[in-house]
């Protein structure tokens, strides 16, 4: 019990540990009186989804590290240190999916996601391991700088030694910040809305206890006399009649006495209403659309297109750009943060149906600023060889500026080739010729 009570424990209000940047939550008892911290928050099914859409989504994303060329444009940095790191494998024991899920979930938990940047005598960045938000404590020094304190135990990385008192340096920890008052530290969207968690929670056991009560309210046994020992009435009662499993029974009542239930109140007939509510609250405190948590009430076929739009640019895109600059700032040596940089590609996600990307794709060949090999790229297609014309781009000569709109009209008719002027004469002198021969 000690262990659960450990690993449990409820937190108060959050408060304002220290001055400057080291912020610590504490959750407690709710309004609904449930204790809420992120492990009883994490089983709310919506909490859950919520956590589990925007982790897997992120981590699904293609990541890549990009240099400006010579001419200006851009291009995929495969041999970069950071290229294999991100996009395949960021240490040995995890893969880039599996790691940004991790960081992503303590992002949308804690408010915060930390991870062990080991480099090697070069400076380059050769592992990355996440680290618990709980165990981590931001701080500065008497100098102002910021220092980073881990807490640690058995269950983490070896790289971190044996002590269990951890100081790391900024330039060894990769932190990705959520929201916050200072913006070094995140605060925990759980700690926020713990209220809207905590009625969700005591809705949800509600719900359990009704239908485990056979989906019936206690009702009252009336007894004609006296009864001696009412406990062990009450408790053989409930034994044969309470419950699920024996919703039905003939239930056998002896000595006179009478089973009076007890009606459903209209506030109890409403909690799987108040259950629906708090669903949608919760996805408000995530920005996820309902139609995504299987609540396609207000969906239709007109606007679920729109909303997955809206998804990608109103509740993703901020966290990729959280997660793109902590990245570049983090991970990047100073050298090179202005040709190289970290970026999440999207594009995926913003596909339209065959028949959009089509007609987007025609209107781009059309007008020259996509080539033929450009299109089979997005779609995954082989090139076409250049000599067959795969790297040409095209344009529709039937447009003009509008400077020259009507210039070959007020061009001079050319002038009559000379040779064809005198080739017109020597044939009527020859004609004249033979009609007077004729005539004689």
């Amino acid at each position: 019990m000690g262990i659960l009570q450990g690993i449990f424990k409820a937190r108060d209000k959050p408060k304002n540990a220290l001055g400057g940047s080291h912020y610590s939550f504490f959750f407690g008892n709710t309004s609904a009186g449930k204790p809420v911290n992120e492990h009883t928050a994490m089983q709310m099914t919506a909490v859950y989804s919520c956590v589990r859409i925007l982790s897997e989504t992120l981590a699904g994303l293609p990541l890549h590290v990009y240099r400006y060329n010579d001419s200006g444009g851009k291009e995929k940095y495969l041999k970069h240190p950071l290229y294999k790191l991100l996009h395949d494998e960021p240490n040995p024991e995890m893969t880039s999916f599996a790691f940004r899920e991790t960081l992503m979930s303590h992002l949308l938990l804690w408010g915060n996601a930390y991870a062990q940047i080991i480099r090697n005598a070069r400076g380059e960045v050769i592992a990355l391991y996440p680290l618990m938000p709980n165990k981590m404590t931001v701080d500065r020094d008497s100098k102002g700088r910021l220092f980073y304190l881990y807490s640690r135990t058995s269950d983490d990385a070896p790289t971190l030694g044996d002590d269990s008192q951890v100081y790391l340096a900024p330039s060894e920890v990769l932190h990705i910040p959520g929201l916050g008052f200072d913006g070094l530290i995140g605060y925990s969207p759980i700690a926020m809305a713990k209220n809207a968690v905590g009625l969700a929670i005591a809705t949800e056991e509600y719900g359990a206890k009704f239908f485990a009560n056979g989906a019936a309210p206690g009702g009252v046994l009336e007894h004609p006399g006296t009864i001696k020992d009412p406990q062990k009435v009450k408790e053989s009662w409930n034994a044969a009649y309470q419950g699920s499993q024996n919703a039905h029974r003939v239930a056998v009542l002896e000595e006179g006495m009478k089973y009076q239930p007890i009606g459903i109140s209209p506030e109890q007939a409403q909690f799987l209403e108040t259950r629906k509510f708090q669903i949608n609250e919760i996805a408000r405190i995530f920005r996820v659309p309902p139609h995504m948590l299987a609540d396609l009430e207000k969906s239709s076929f007109s606007n679920i297109e729109q909303q997955s739009l809206e998804f990608v640019k109103y509740t993703l895109d901020p966290w990729v750009v959280r997660w793109e600059q902590s990245m570049c700032r983090a991970l990047l040596m100073e050298s090179e943060k202005p040709i190289v940089f970290i970026k999440f590609n999207v594009d995926g996600l913003l596909r339209g149906d065959y028949v959009s990307r089509m007609s987007g794709y025609a209107t781009a060949r059309q007008n020259g600023w996509m080539s033929a090999n450009d299109i089979r790229e997005l779609e995954n297609l082989d090139r076409i060889p250049a000599e067959f014309g795969g790297d040409l781009y095209l344009i529709n000569g039937a447009m003009t500026k509008l400077q020259d709109a009507g210039a070959f009209a007020k061009q001079a008719e050319p002038a009559p080739n000379k040779t064809e002027t005198e080739e017109g004469s020597d044939e009527t002198n020859n004609a004249g010729r033979n009609a007077s021969i004729r005539t004689k």
